[in-house]
């Protein structure tokens, strides 16, 4: 039996088939109104985004890692705010930053 460095049994960790574990961040996700669909930081500064997404702890918009500013991941870093999707309304896209995937 192996163990991670948190003690779990590592095939504990794996899907079926080889998948991915299921995050349990976005099993804890609710409703949350979305802000402004504007990136605040890149506007103080001046920048241009390429694509905006949507914390969905607390609702906070801002700009993705292909924008100048990051601003979205920076919001991750200063709040452990897991995931994040895009503000698309029509997306299912949605992004762990603890699991650095796609849920």
């Amino acid at each position: 039996m192996t163990l991670d460095a948190e003690g779990v049994y590592v095939a504990a960790r794996v899907g079926l088939n080889g998948q991915a574990p299921r995050c349990e961040h976005a099993d804890r996700l609710k409703a949350v109104e979305r802000g402004l669909p504007e990136c605040r930081e890149c506007l103080r500064l001046g920048w241009t985004w390429t694509r905006l997404l949507v914390c969905l702890i607390c609702g906070w918009v801002a700009c993705a890692d292909d924008s100048p500013g990051g601003h979205a991941r920076a919001h991750y870093r200063e709040t452990d705010h897991p995931v994040v999707a895009a503000l698309e309304t029509d997306s299912t896209w949605r992004w762990c930053y603890v699991h650095g995937r796609t849920v």
